[in-house]
């Protein structure tokens, strides 16, 4: 009983009570009455409600909101509707992928009633039929799609099941605004096998890359040696930075053979690069200067 009827009535009472005692209790019975009348007649629905009313077995209307009456006896609500947009939890357990993988779906559909009177009287029991037409066309959808494609694409798989399920309960004046897959449960072997492939995947492509970086370090390296055989002071300039970023720790001990030792000595690299300049006729006015003063000495 809403607040309102139950005042109305309450206040019939006590009126009817009160003139019974102070005058006659005949008085007291037409008041009574009433407030049994207002009991029966009087309805208030909410704002998402809708009352399904029969008149003698057959429909009368479909009330609400707010307050109406019904003639009592006559009129009877077979239901009442709440219009707001409700949930329904479902799920598909052991169902066979169309690679035949069995997985576990669990999912959850909003739906709401638009048509109050279709729902009362098209349908036994509305929700039990969405729950049902839910768990199908679950079963559906899985049966006709892939195991990868479930698992990788989730949305095209909640708005086939949207579809299918609203064209199913839009008879009935049900509307379906979404569904979503909450959780894909497949076997833990399948899940060991599918790790395994995915690591599998992320090594080949590391060594794609690695391989990748070694062909490009490579050229550079061809790059570089070009350049260090035409300018040996680059050369000897690198071979230096090398060895003082090698000994910026302290306590590090470094064994550099001599050779390299040798080319990094501005005095030999100079004469180095003189005698490599001299032509074959200084070389031979060396050589005739060096038997004069042999000759000298005797």
């Amino acid at each position: 009983m809403n607040p309102i009827t139950f005042f109305l009535a309450a206040a019939a009472v006590i009126a009817g009570v009160g003139l019974g005692f102070w005058s006659s209790p005949y008085y007291a019975a037409p008041f009574i009455l009433v407030a049994l009348v207002i009991v029966l007649s009087l309805k208030m629905a909410n704002a998402w409600e809708k009352f399904v009313v029969l008149r003698a077995g057959k429909l009368q209307g479909v009330k609400g909101p707010g307050l109406f009456l019904t003639v009592p006896v006559l009129d009877n609500v077979v239901a009442v509707i709440d219009e707001r947009i409700q949930t329904t939890a479902f799920n598909a357990e052991q169902a066979l992928t169309k690679d035949t993988v069995p997985v576990n779906v669990d999912a959850i559909i909003f739906w709401h009633v638009h048509d109050a009177q279709k729902a009362a009287l098209e349908i036994t029991n509305y929700r039990q039929a969405i729950d049902r037409v839910a768990q199908t066309s679950l079963r559906e959808m899985i049966g006709s799609s892939m195991l990868a494609a479930l698992l990788s694409d989730r949305k095209a798989a909640d708005e086939q099941l949207r579809e299918e399920i609203g064209g199913k309960t839009a008879k009935w004046g049900i509307s379906v605004t979404s569904v979503e897959i909450r959780d894909v449960a497949i076997p833990v072997a399948l899940q060991d096998a599918m790790s395994r492939q995915a690591q599998a995947e992320r090594e080949k492509q590391a060594r794609v890359i690695l391989g990748s970086a070694e062909a490009e370090i490579a050229g550079k390296f061809v790059e570089a040696s070009k350049i260090y055989a035409d300018n040996p002071a680059a050369l000897q300039l690198r071979a230096m930075n090398i060895i003082y970023e090698t000994t910026k720790e302290r306590g590090t001990t470094i064994l550099i053979p001599t050779s390299m030792v040798d080319s990094m000595n501005p005095a030999s690299t100079l004469v180095l690069a003189g005698q490599s300049a001299q032509t074959p006729s200084a070389l031979a006015r060396r050589s005739n200067g060096g038997e004069r003063e042999a000759d000298q000495v005797r």
